[in-house]
C-alpha cells in the first residue's frame, strides 16, 4: 500500500523544489501557477529569500503547499502518480496540499485559500508572541499533566497559555500556547523526564485555544 502524505509548517526551508522545478516541467508549473494566483513571486523568496520571511505563515503555508505538490507532479512524471497510491493524507496545512492532489479544489482555488487561512492564524496571535514546542520521548498523559501544572501557576486573566496540541505517535507530542508559558512547560517536562523539548520554526501557537479567532475567520 502506498499514501501521499503531505507536511505542515516547520519543514520549510531556502531553496526547497528549486532542484524539482529544474528538472520537472509539470513542477515547475506548480510554482509559476501559485505566484499567478497569489499575485506574488513566491517561487522567488522560496528559492532566494530569507528564512525568517519565509517561516511567516502566511509565506509558508502556500510556499509548502507548493513544493509539496510540485514534488507530486515530478514522481507523477516518474509514473508514480496517484493511480498507484492508496490514499492521500496531510499534516495540518499539509491537508489542502491532499486535497489538491486529490482533485477536490484545483492549485488556483487552494493558493488564495491557504493564503487567507495562513493570515487569519496570523492575525490571532502577534508575530513572536506564541510558540510550539515537540516534546519527546514523554508519554502523552505526562505531556498533559506537565502543561496543566504550568498552567496553573498563571492567573486567569493573564492571557498565558500552554496545551498539548499534536499527538505525532507515542513518545513524541507537540505543545503550543503563549511564549513564555511554551518556555515554562519546556523546562518543566525535560525536569519531569523528557528526553528533549524542541522549539519549533513557526510564527504562531497553532492548534491551540489562542487559534480561535482563526476558527471562526
Amino acid at each position: 500500500m502506498r499514501a501521499f502524505v503531505f507536511p505542515g509548517q516547520g519543514a520549510q526551508t531556502i531553496g526547497m523544489g528549486q532542484d524539482l522545478a529544474a528538472s520537472y516541467p509539470a513542477a515547475k508549473a506548480v510554482f509559476e501557477e501559485v505566484d499567478d494566483a497569489l499575485g506574488q513571486d513566491l517561487s522567488g523568496l522560496i528559492w532566494n529569500g530569507d528564512i525568517e520571511t519565509l517561516t511567516l505563515t502566511a509565506n509558508a503555508q502556500p510556499a509548502l503547499m507548493a513544493t509539496s505538490l510540485a514534488a507530486l507532479r515530478a514522481l507523477e512524471s516518474e509514473g508514480l502518480g496517484l493511480d498507484t497510491a492508496s490514499f492521500v493524507a496531510g499534516h495540518s496545512l499539509g491537508e489542502y496540499s491532499a486535497l489538491v492532489a486529490a482533485g477536490v479544489l484545483t492549485l488556483a482555488q487552494a493558493a488564495p485559500l491557504v493564503r487567507f487561512r495562513a493570515a487569519a492564524m496570523q492575525d490571532a496571535v502577534a508575530v513572536g508572541a506564541g510558540a510550539m514546542a515537540a516534546v519527546l520521548g514523554m508519554e502523552a498523559a505526562k505531556v498533559i499533566e506537565g502543561c496543566a501544572q504550568v498552567q496553573a501557576t498563571f492567573p486567569a486573566n493573564s492571557g498565558e497559555v500552554v496545551e498539548a496540541v499534536n499527538f505525532n505517535d507515542p513518545s513524541q507530542t507537540v505543545i503550543a500556547g503563549s511564549k513564555a508559558a511554551v518556555e515554562k512547560a519546556c523546562e518543566v517536562l525535560k525536569a519531569m523526564g523528557a528526553k528533549r523539548a524542541l522549539n519549533l520554526p513557526v510564527s504562531a501557537p497553532f492548534h491551540s485555544s489562542l487559534m480561535k479567532p482563526a476558527a471562526e475567520k
